[in-house]
Order: structure tokens, then C-alpha cells, then sequence
């Protein structure tokens, strides 16, 4: 459940349970797989940095279990996937990115996802105030639609995050063209369409769209 702790600090923005009828807008909770395996090896073999985030679209280690082979089948239909992970201590929204086809996050710790509806984009843009705060608890896996704008979860305590992601495979990749090519602003990587907070110069820099306007929401712990 939500903490007391969070609720309080987060005056600016309702933290809402995954339970909550909002949620079904975004993604759905998934139960018929059995990631206890996949926790583990989160939570034994992969580390939280001590600044920052980090990302890896594949693991070896998490790509061995017998849950990939269940999920390319029985969920993404015989399609091939990739399973990697994002762990760190963000806390900021700083991105809105989506992919075709649905991402699914397994919480390996307590975290919270800002997510927001594709169809709510504007003349290429997207203002903060539409996006919802979701508290995804330890063990958790959830299905994100493709039409669900999300980036890097948001930390609960100090030690950080850990959160598993499965997504189809190739995706996050460095594309092969220079994105000019294809006349498409929101393209960053391979099957990644992603906008940037304006304050996130990083993002920018990399050529993300600055197309988020709003506060840069941050949760507080």
C-alpha cells in the first residue's frame, strides 16, 4: 500500500494503488506468470548506482529463466522479447517515451510509474498535469499498453529502485538511420518514441522532442 509517508509528501500529485479503476486506462496487473525466479535475481545480482539510473535491455541472467519462453509465447504470441531491467534513484518525470507493442514491469522493489495516455497529446505535446502516479508494489508485474506514455520509475525510500522490463526484442536499440531520415520527431531509438521535459537537457541534447510542458513532477520521499 501506498505509506503514510508518500501521501504526505506528495501533496502535488495522488499517488493511487494499481488496484484503482484509473489504472485500467494504462496497462492491467498480470498474475498468470510466475516471476518469483526473476525477483530474485534482481534482487540478488543487479545493483542500484549510487547516482542516476541504469538501464540494460538485455540480461543474460534474467533471459535464461524459463519465464522468457512463457511470455514470447503465451503473451507476446510467438513474438521474441527482450528482458532487462532499470534500477536507480530517480525521482523526477524527465521523459514520456512509447513503444508498439505493451512493456511489462516487474517491481523487484516498492516503486511508483508516472504515466500518462498517448490520445492526450496536443499538437505535439503533452502537458504534466495529465499524467497519473501509480505505487507498484514489491513482486508486482504490470502490463503497460503501447499507448501508455511512461519512462524510469520513481524511487519510494533513499535506497533507490529495482525494476525488471520486458519489451519487445530490438527495442531501445540505436537505430540503424539517422532519424531525419524517417521525418518523425518523437523518434529516439528503435521502436522508442520519446519527449522530453524542456529541463531535462540531457534528453534534449540527444535530440528528444522538448514536448512536455508543466511542472517536471517529482515525487518526494
Amino acid at each position: 500500500m501506498v505509506t503514510e509517508n508518500l501521501v504526505s509528501k506528495n501533496a502535488h500529485i495522488e499517488i493511487k494503488e494499481i488496484s484503482h479503476e484509473s489504472f485500467r486506462a494504462y496497462g492491467a496487473v498480470i498474475t498468470d506468470y510466475d516471476f518469483t525466479d526473476a525477483v530474485n535475481y534482481m534482487e540478488n545480482e543487479t545493483f542500484i548506482p549510487e547516482e542516476g539510473n541504469i538501464y540494460k535491455a538485455s540480461e543474460p541472467g534474467l533471459e535464461s529463466l524459463p519465464v522468457k519462453g512463457l511470455l514470447e509465447n503465451g503473451f507476446y504470441g510467438e513474438m521474441p522479447v527482450q528482458i532487462g531491467y532499470c534500477n536507480g534513484r530517480n525521482s523526477t518525470l524527465n521523459g514520456l517515451e512509447y513503444h508498439r507493442g505493451s512493456e511489462i514491469d516487474v517491481a523487484a522493489t516498492d516503486l511508483v510509474l508516472l504515466l500518462g495516455r498517448l490520445h492526450d497529446m496536443k499538437g505535439g505535446y503533452y502537458h504534466s498535469k495529465d499524467v497519473e502516479a501509480f505505487f507498484i508494489p514489491e513482486s508486482t508485474a504490470v502490463q503497460l499498453y503501447e499507448t501508455t506514455l511512461h519512462f524510469a520509475p520513481c524511487k519510494t525510500t533513499s535506497g533507490g529502485f529495482k525494476c525488471m522490463v520486458v519489451l519487445p526484442r530490438g527495442t531501445n536499440e540505436a537505430l540503424a538511420n539517422d532519424k531525419s531520415k524517417y521525418g518523425d520527431k518523437y523518434l529516439f531509438a528503435r521502436n522508442k518514441w520519446l519527449l522530453a521535459h524542456p529541463d531535462r537537457t540531457p534528453l534534449v541534447q540527444k535530440g528528444a522532442w522538448p514536448g512536455i510542458t508543466g511542472d517536471n513532477i517529482e515525487i518526494l520521499i
